[in-house]
């Protein structure tokens, strides 16, 4: 129990149960706020000189989510730009990672239209690819070794390291079909070179060529040692082939007990193909996600801009939807507790971004970025795009979004909602 001395604050969240998986903490206490910042956390804050006191009894009140898979670059990456502040803070999310929308040529449009403009906080991980993430899946051609700029990728990227977090490329049997590992060891480099973590995708994104790929397996066991501590696996749990699950053994691949050991993290990067199949099996190897991204797209939802129905014009529609408290809610059902959940999308999420010292946590002084969450009980049936359902007691529902110190409703309708789930 902390504060910052002072009687006077901006807001106070009365009596929910805290849970700060930073510092260990996790009882009924109450939250001020001041000046945009975390101010105190005490079984009881006087409440007299408070501008505004809001009752959060019989809630989960945590540090503000952070999502580190989104694609929010809206108009610029074609269906698979999202609306920021829906995917964020209207969604109860403080902190969005576009993993690999802008390049080194949009990033000052990103800049302009997406981070400055948005409610949420809004960085990135910057593609490796000239072209940055366009609807790249229809057009692998954009994606070879000749479209990445080493050199000048690095130099944007460190010019830009207040939003430049990462560096995004894929690993999967389409590309490899056709490049070999070219443009991974390309990718790696430009990482180095800016001194941030490699994001890699892993699942089939494109059709392989003429000659396509063997051995699918051979994918990640040529990955792993181009790759640093540090350095994130993302999709361990995609039902495609080239990931964690080996084709040949249908079991874990020995080389990701490898890879944790020598420091790679592992991202689950939800996204439409996302497994549960593949998920038990990789939990039930041991292997626990450090970080959650939901991978929401523009083709896992009917939602078009500002809210509207855009099912007519989405050729996707009829596929499962989801967000990122609904993947929470799924690794809830896989077996992972409350904590380790709450962790892996705010303190590892804030360390891998090498934010700890802003976000992250609800220790007095740092920004004032908080979520209240709804555990609503309940029977819940949970499907994913393969088909598989899975049976839930509970599901993760944000409620409320501070994000600055400014209170935010959660009225995004791309939130999935429970009632939709029996």
């Amino acid at each position: 129990m902390t504060q910052i001395n002072d009687d006077s604050y901006d807001l106070i969240l009365r009596g929910g149960r805290l849970i700060d998986t930073a510092s260990g903490f996790d009882g009924v206490a109450d939250l001020a706020i001041r000046d945009g910042h975390i101010a105190a956390l005490a079984p009881h804050i006087d409440s007299s000189a408070a501008q505004r006191v809001v009752d959060v009894a019989g809630k989960v009140v945590t540090a503000g989510l952070i999502d580190t898979h989104a694609h929010v670059f809206q108009h610029v990456t074609g269906r698979f730009g999202l609306n920021p502040d829906l995917c964020g803070v209207r969604s109860g999310v403080t902190t969005l990672v576009d993993q690999g929308g802008p390049s080194l040529m949009t990033l000052p449009a990103f800049r302009h239209y997406i981070s400055e403009a948005s409610d949420s906080r809004v960085i990135c991980y910057l593609s490796t690819y000239l072209v940055g993430g366009l609807e790249g899946h229809h057009y692998a051609q954009l994606y070879g070794p000749e479209m990445v700029d080493v050199e000048r990728t690095i130099k944007i990227g460190r010019e830009n390291r207040d939003l430049v977090k990462g560096v995004k490329a894929h690993a999967e049997i389409g590309g490899k079909s056709r490049w070999g590992m070219d443009v991974i060891k390309e990718a790696a480099e430009i990482a180095v070179g800016i001194d941030v973590p490699l994001y890699v995708h892993l699942g089939q994104l494109w059709p392989e060529n003429e000659k396509g790929v063997v051995d699918p397996d051979s994918v990640i066991e040529e990955l792993v040692p181009l790759m640093r501590p540090g350095d994130v696996l993302a999709h361990p749990f995609t039902r495609h082939p080239g990931g964690f699950i080996s084709t040949k053994t249908d079991e874990l691949h020995p080389i990701v007990e490898a890879a944790l050991a020598q420091g790679i993290r592992v991202d689950v990067g939800h996204g439409s193909h996302f497994s549960f199949r593949m998920a038990e099996k990789v939990l039930a190897s041991g292997i626990r996600p450090y970080t959650l991204g939901a991978d929401m797209h523009g083709y896992n939802t009917y939602v078009g801009e500002d809210g509207a129905d855009d099912r007519k014009s989405n050729p996707f529609y009829g596929s499962q939807r989801f967000c990122l408290t609904l993947a929470m809610s799924e690794l809830l059902a896989l077996g992972l507790t409350l904590h380790e959940v709450l962790a892996t999308v705010t303190e590892n999420a804030a360390e891998l971004l090498d934010m700890a010292d802003e976000i992250g946590s609800l220790r007095p002084g740092l920004k004032a970025d908080v979520t209240v969450l709804d555990i609503q009980q309940g029977d819940f049936t949970l499907r994913d795009n393969s088909g598989v359902e899975v049976k839930t007691t509970q599901m993760i529902v944000p409620t409320l979004t501070v994000r600055a110190g400014e209170v935010i409703e959660t009225d995004s309708p791309l939130v999935v909602k429970p009632d939709t789930l029996h």
